[in-house]
């Protein structure tokens, strides 16, 4: 008799939600069983933390108002990474200026006073100078460039040779070419101490700890 039978899909039902309590009270009695899916990418996370991406603007006029908006935002950025430059960071230096050989080279360009400091100064003095319709005044402002440049060969070769006993003493693993270093030297020897970047870590004061 139909009455007298009894539903098929009861035992399957009765079974599958008992395997679903089953399955979550093994979970819940052991939290380090892995969920099933994939763990989500840190940037997936910050995405959906963040909102959708804005769409991109459909007319230069859009594009015009949305880049004066985020100015003072960027012009906060670059502030900071201009800070961060000056300071050494790493991250933030050019290709040339990264790693602490690079630095150690700094530290013992700016312990020093340098003649090739005042290199841009006295060429506008001698510039100026040549503009004088005196053939005196420039006869000698071209022999004070030619000494000029003979002193300031000779004390770039000096450094370099300082420069890099400093560092074979302090990195004798380094793989810096030695005329490499020694050029380097030689560049931030020849700008103004306030100009160079990054910013001298050291003074005059400190060049016996420095060596």
């Amino acid at each position: 008799m139909k009455f007298l039978r009894r539903n098929s899909t009861e035992p399957t039902t009765v079974a599958d939600e008992r395997g679903n309590d089953e399955r979550t009270s093994a979970k819940e009695a052991d939290p380090t069983r892995p969920k099933g899916r994939p763990t989500p990418k840190r940037r997936e996370a910050e995405g959906k933390k963040r909102g959708p991406v804005p769409p991109p603007p459909r007319t230069q006029r859009e594009a015009f108002k949305r880049m004066r908006r985020n100015k003072p935002e960027r012009r906060r950025a670059a502030a900071e990474r201009r800070e961060r430059m000056m300071a050494g960071d790493d991250r933030y230096l050019l290709p040339r200026d990264r790693g602490p050989v690079r630095a150690h080279v700094r530290d013992v360009v700016d312990s020093r006073r340098h003649l090739m400091g005042l290199f841009m100064p006295l060429v506008l003095v001698v510039f100026a100078i040549s503009l004088v319709r005196d053939p005196l005044l420039q006869q000698l402002a071209t022999v004070f460039c030619l000494a000029l440049l003979v002193t300031m060969v000779f004390e770039g070769i000096m450094l370099g040779r300082l420069v890099n006993k400093h560092v074979r003493a302090k990195f004798p693993d380094a793989g810096e070419r030695p005329l490499s270093l020694g050029w380097y030297a030689f560049v931030r020897a020849m700008q103004l101490r306030k100009l160079r970047v990054p910013r001298p870590r050291v003074t005059p004061k400190d060049a016996a700890r420095v060596g």
